[in-house]
């Protein structure tokens, strides 16, 4: 099979915003993942062609990839096993921890997982941020999830800013990222989850996901994957 759908192009969905991985500057695409898609297309030979994901639920991004609607996405993708049963991952190229953003002025002694107790998690369907809440829900420390539509970040966070919910979990650096221009917000826990990061591809397309781990490679070899990492994630870790 060909490399890619277009011959010359890598078509390539992401779900924004999810800053800083994904957003849109100016109305151009941007971000440490469509910059990082740019670099290894420059070493493949391949032009960007960036479209965008605007399903309700995440899930739903792979079934796009599995019809052949694009070539891959890269969305500051988790890697988990659900995923990688219906998608082929390239190498991961970040690892992250999850993060809970409380509102300071409603709920200011927050500093641990037990200080949410009875209060409701916003959460993004289908992000991974759900198995977090889902283990706080069982183990009796939150006391309900609210499901938001994968677009709807900024609907969770003006809940959150007028006290319809309590707390809302995302992967870290986005959520600190999100809460940044929100002074009653702030993140007050850093759940280790330590999710690794990959961009997906049709399960079928080996040869892609081969030509991308090579590109990727080649980047962190000659410093730019370091000097993007520098640029998007000025803090260690994240």
């Amino acid at each position: 099979m060909a490399l890619t759908l277009t011959p010359g192009s890598l078509i390539v969905a992401s779900a924004y915003p999810d800053p800083p991985f994904d957003l849109i500057d100016n109305g151009s695409a941007s971000g440490f993942d469509i910059e990082l898609m740019r670099a290894i297309c420059a070493q493949l030979g391949l032009a960007l062609q960036p479209v965008r994901y605007s399903g309700a639920d995440f899930n739903g991004i792979f079934e796009g990839l599995a019809k052949r609607s694009y070539d891959a996405v890269i969305s500051g993708t988790t890697i988990t096993p659900d995923r990688s049963a219906i998608a082929l991952f390239s190498q991961p190229y970040l690892e992250f921890n999850q993060g809970v953003a409380v509102n300071r002025r409603s709920t200011p002694n927050v500093a641990a997982l037990a200080d949410l107790r009875g209060l409701t998690a916003g959460i993004q369907s289908g992000n991974t941020s759900d198995i977090v809440a889902k283990r706080l829900l069982a183990e009796g420390v939150i006391a309900e999830i609210k499901y938001y539509p994968y677009h709807g970040i900024a609907t969770a966070l003006d809940d959150l800013e007028a006290g319809r919910i309590g707390l809302v979990i995302k992967l870290h650096p986005v959520i600190s990222w999100l809460v940044k221009d929100r002074p009653a917000l702030s993140v007050a826990i850093e759940v280790p989850t330590h999710e690794k990061l990959g961009i997906a591809f049709a399960k079928q397309n080996e040869a892609l996901c081969e030509a991308i781990n090579r590109a990727l490679a080649a980047l962190r070899e000659n410093g730019e994957f370091a000097r993007l990492q520098a640029r998007w994630f000025p803090r260690p870790g994240g």
